[in-house]
């Protein structure tokens, strides 16, 4: 039986990347599979063979003060989204419409997904590529800002723009809150095992874990040679913009045995001075295949990255950026294959003496075989395909 499935996700390579070896085992079943996201992630969803939706949409920076985020911040942030919810849902609305598909499987943090779900009478799946929500487990408590004030003005101006905005879409004030409805069926790139209170969440959840896909294949860069050990260093392609820590990387790390590639994003490479030797600098790298032979990962912990180190079983040494970031960090480090750093307290030294203690824990390798073998047996993009295939029928 073939389907027509369509995704929706925000452009981000986050949330993006880990639904693209689904969409290739959906397409080699034989299903008709389209891709609705912003403009610049249609090369991505086309090279996975897809067909491109593209949206006008880039996704708003989220506000963060320099002490952390607060309720102002948040609210600034979604209402960033409201706006860009008004360009995208239509042009998505028409898409859609003229090519309607048979379930929408939406980004669980692609809030409008819902909306246009249910004004159009979709049948609904979501990708979920970090930490699963549930009636008993909610992922957004433990991230909201520690001054969390749903009666802050501006919080108030959110929740008047997001209602106006429904009712603009032609949905009752109320049907927003179908966005923050468990659908029927959500799958999870992770397993369940790295999942927190994982035991707590019910068959509606496939704990399917992480798949490379065709980005496993790269070409794009080779190991040394000399068979030099390999430090992988990338903070993602959200919050990148960091010479401070680039600087500091090139002075803990210069002159050793290390061979470092270091990903720099949008950070000037003029900024960091000096590049040594046995660095290779790049704006970005192909992950998966530097982490096929990297012995360490100095990283943002973003869920993406951490789940393809656990599944090249590389140990991880966690830089976070974002308080989503530090909550992955720490969960790899309470399973045991990942070292959280202290921003405050780090220095060179430090840095390099905890990447080399890391690297050679044999501890920290058991802990990754382990959690190796729970993303084997989660299934993978089969288990997705497979979950949504029982869900059509």
């Amino acid at each position: 039986m073939r389907n027509h499935i369509a995704f929706l996700a925000g452009p981000a390579s986050g949330h993006i990347n880990p639904t693209l070896p689904l969409v290739e085992e959906l397409l080699a079943r034989g299903h008709q599979v389209s891709y609705a996201t912003g403009e610049a992630f249609v090369p991505a969803v086309s090279a996975a063979g897809a067909r491109p939706l593209p949206l006008p949409w880039v996704l708003p920076r989220p506000v963060v003060s320099k002490g952390g985020q607060t309720t102002e911040d948040l609210a600034r942030t979604l209402l960033g989204f409201i706006e860009q919810s008004r360009t995208v849902l239509p042009v998505l609305e028409q898409a859609l419409t003229a090519n309607r598909p048979d379930v929408l499987c939406y980004d669980m943090m692609t809030t409008f997904g819902a909306l246009i779900a249910t004004k159009l009478g979709l049948a609904q799946a979501t990708t979920v590529p970090n930490f699963a929500s549930s009636e008993t487990f909610s992922l957004q408590a433990l991230l909201a800002p520690r001054d969390f004030d749903p009666g802050h003005p501006v919080f108030r101006q959110y929740i008047a723009a997001r209602r106006e905005l429904t009712i603009d879409f032609g949905l009752a004030p109320e049907q927003f809150d179908s966005a923050f409805a468990i659908a029927p069926l959500n799958l999870v790139f992770l397993p369940r095992e790295f999942q927190l209170a994982g035991d707590t969440f019910d068959d509606r959840f496939h704990f399917i874990g992480p798949s490379l896909g065709r980005r496993a294949h790269s070409t794009d860069w080779r190991p040394p040679a000399d068979g030099s050990p390999v430090l992988f260093v990338s903070l993602g392609t959200a919050f990148n913009d960091r010479p401070d820590f680039f600087t500091l990387c090139a002075n803990a790390f210069a002159g050793t045995a290390w061979q470092v590639a270091m990903a720099i994003g949008e950070t000037d490479p003029a900024r960091l001075g000096a590049i040594p030797p046995n660095f290779e600098v790049r704006p970005y790298f192909p992950q998966p295949t530097v982490l096929a032979h990297a012995a360490a990962f100095l990283t943002h912990a973003g869920m993406n990255s951490t789940m393809e180190a656990a599944h090249y079983q590389v140990p991880l040494v966690a830089f976070p950026q974002t308080p989503e970031q530090a909550l992955n960090a720490r969960r790899a480090q309470e399973l045991g294959f990942c070292r959280l750093l202290d921003a405050g307290q780090l220095d060179s030294d430090l840095l390099r003496q905890t990447v080399a203690e890391v690297a050679a824990d044999q501890g920290v390798r058991a802990s990754l075989a382990a959690m190796a073998k729970h993303l084997h047996a989660a299934g993978g993009a089969a288990a997705g395909a497979d979950a949504l295939e029982a869900y059509l029928r």
